[in-house]
């Protein structure tokens, strides 16, 4: 098998995208935080000492997708033309999905993006309600779907 990221003398390189094709590219990722029963109130209620916690997680989420290649080292900068998060409690079991969706018309997906954008949603859920509680767990983070470019369209499926 061969990384795209390591030329021939296992040196590190940004993938050249310059011959790619301007495709439309979407990508969707998921993950959650699971959090005792006190944090899962203030969070859904709105009584965080911090405050609104889903309402900064959401920002915070969004500029991490328009930030991914300062964080990732070879990931390329991409003009998003769409970034968005969304929150799902889940009462029952004291956790909150996180959903993010990037798009941009380009010639490099958008994967790394909506990863990075759940987890740092899953972040800022997790600093703003740490006095709470310290045992929050962040779960499953993963792609769930992507389309465009030369590999086509992706759907996650918990099969390996």
């Amino acid at each position: 098998m061969c990384f795209s990221h390591i030329d021939a003398d296992g040196n590190a390189v940004m993938v050249d995208v310059t011959e790619k094709a301007v495709t439309h590219r979407r990508a969707v990722a998921a993950g959650s935080i699971r959090m005792n029963e006190e944090a899962f109130a203030a969070v859904r209620d709105k009584t965080a000492r911090k405050g609104d916690v889903l309402g900064v997680a959401q920002v915070a989420g969004i500029m991490a997708t328009k930030e991914t290649s300062r964080l990732i080292p070879l990931c390329h900068g991409l003009g998003l033309t769409a970034s968005g998060l969304q929150f799902f409690l889940h009462p029952e079991s004291s956790e909150i999905e996180a959903v993010c969706t990037v798009q941009c018309d380009g010639k490099t997906g958008v994967e790394m993006e909506a990863l990075t954008g759940v987890t740092v949603a899953l972040l800022t859920i997790y600093d703003m309600c740490k006095a709470i509680d310290k045992r929050m767990v962040l779960r499953d983070i993963h792609l769930v779907e992507k389309e465009g470019g030369k590999s086509g369209r992706f759907l996650f499926s918990s099969a390996p």
